[in-house]
């Protein structure tokens, strides 16, 4: 296949942006109603994953940098496509000496060695093939394209839930898989810096080198200890919100019509709303914004993550079901828009030949931030409610308006 990297890059945010709503837009049905899960568990199934990141984020950040963005993503994928479809079969696997939650535990620890090996080492790949200048028009490109496979996904996850609750983990799973053979024949790496290896060492070696390295980064740059400032508290909210928020429309709000509209449908059709929302708004911004502008993508996320405070904390105060929709639409809107923006801002402070060590830091500061802030989030709602436990998540993104207001500054 002779595809650029741009059409690479966006084929692969179509492909898993369709795995993902296929599997995520319905997981509430699979998760609560199926296999009975309490807000604990649905919080200790996030924290295995984060824990798991955690562990292995920065061993596969090393490998990306060593061995090659491309080689980690592929593995990546296959590994994701195994995990999904275990964490499908859960219910199937359940018995009375090992239950289908410690299996859906088991599969959070493959679905997050999958996950490391891709994070960092994707965007580490677009930004040296295209170059940071074109880095964030390729974002929102991507971004933009994968909200298309996102409706798709949602349709496909109604569908097939309809049939069986868990059976969109499955077909998410053999997408992943089939991600992978694909970029197997059409990913090509043509500008990527090994990060310096000694010749006689060991690989182990040269791995603690390397992780070393980007930790000096980290430190030696303010704006990279701000983001990874960020990152710890976005995580924690993230998890909460997450987590809970269909479990709070389920349990707490409930859907009108409901004869007529399984939550399944409702949800489905929230997805749907929210990502043909999000459709104009991303095109707005990748044609109106200049994305190579620090100052500009830094004011961008303070507009955003303002609204996304007050949006969750109106989730979880919502009186009725009009209220809580208008919330999620806004705060589904606002991530959708806010992630090519942190990419943009995080992949403009970081130098390419520790880029994928870098960014895996930072996944593992969101990791840290989702493993200590979703149990005390789950813990909340067990003890008060689910409507305290989105509140806390809304109070733990108010730090970083200060983070990101002083990063402004410091580059007037």
């Amino acid at each position: 296949m002779n595809l650029t990297a741009t059409q690479v890059f966006r084929t692969m945010g179509f492909w898993t942006a369709l795995a993902n709503a296929t599997m995520f837009t319905t997981y509430a049905v699979y998760q609560v109603v199926a296999l009975g899960l309490n807000p604990l568990q649905l919080l200790l199934v996030g924290m295995v994953l984060e824990v798991t990141v955690l562990i292995f984020e920065g061993v596969t950040g090393v490998i990306a940098d060593l061995y090659g963005r491309r080689l980690s993503v592929i593995i990546g994928m296959f590994v994701l496509g195994c995990g999904f479809i275990l964490e499908g079969s859960a219910i199937w696997l359940g018995n009375p000496h090992v239950s289908a939650f410690i299996w859906l535990l088991l599969s959070q620890v493959v679905f997050g060695i999958g996950a490391t090996l891709i994070s960092g080492a994707d965007t580490a790949w677009i930004v040296d093939e295209v170059g940071e200048e074109q880095a964030g028009r390729v974002f929102l490109g991507a971004k933009r394209i994968g909200l298309w496979g996102t409706l798709i996904g949602i349709a496909l996850s109604v569908g097939i839930s309809s049939l069986g609750p868990n059976l969109p983990y499955v077909a998410g799973g053999v997408l992943y898989l089939a991600l992978g053979l694909f970029l197997f024949a059409a990913m090509k790496e043509t500008r990527f810096i090994r990060a310096e290896r000694g010749n006689d060492t060991s690989h182990w070696a040269n791995m603690k080198t390397t992780w070393l390295s980007g930790a000096q980064v980290i430190r030696r740059q303010p704006m990279l200890m701000m983001i990874l400032v960020v990152t710890l508290f976005s995580g924690a909210a993230s998890e909460g919100y997450d987590r809970l928020w269909q479990a709070h429309l389920i349990v707490d709000i409930g859907f009108p019509l409901g004869e007529q509209f399984t939550a399944a449908i409702w949800i489905g059709m929230i997805s749907v709303i929210s990502t043909l929302l999000s459709l104009p708004v991303m095109r707005i911004a990748e044609n109106r914004i200049d994305m190579s502008d620090e100052r500009i993508v830094l004011r961008g996320m303070i507009v955003l993550t303002a609204a996304r405070i007050a949006a969750i904390a109106a989730l979880a105060f919502a009186p009725g079901f009009d209220w809580a929709l208008v919330s999620v639409l806004l705060i589904e809107i606002v991530r959708t828009l806010n992630g090519p923006f942190y990419d943009t801002w995080l992949n403009l402070n970081i130098d390419s030949k520790s880029r994928a060590t870098v960014l895996s830091m930072m996944s593992q500061s969101d990791a840290l931030g989702q493993t200590a802030g979703g149990p005390v989030v789950g813990w909340i709602g067990n003890r008060l409610s689910l409507r305290a436990s989105l509140a806390a998540a809304s109070v733990l993104l108010v730090p970083i308006l200060s983070v990101y207001s002083r990063a402004a500054r410091h580059k007037r």
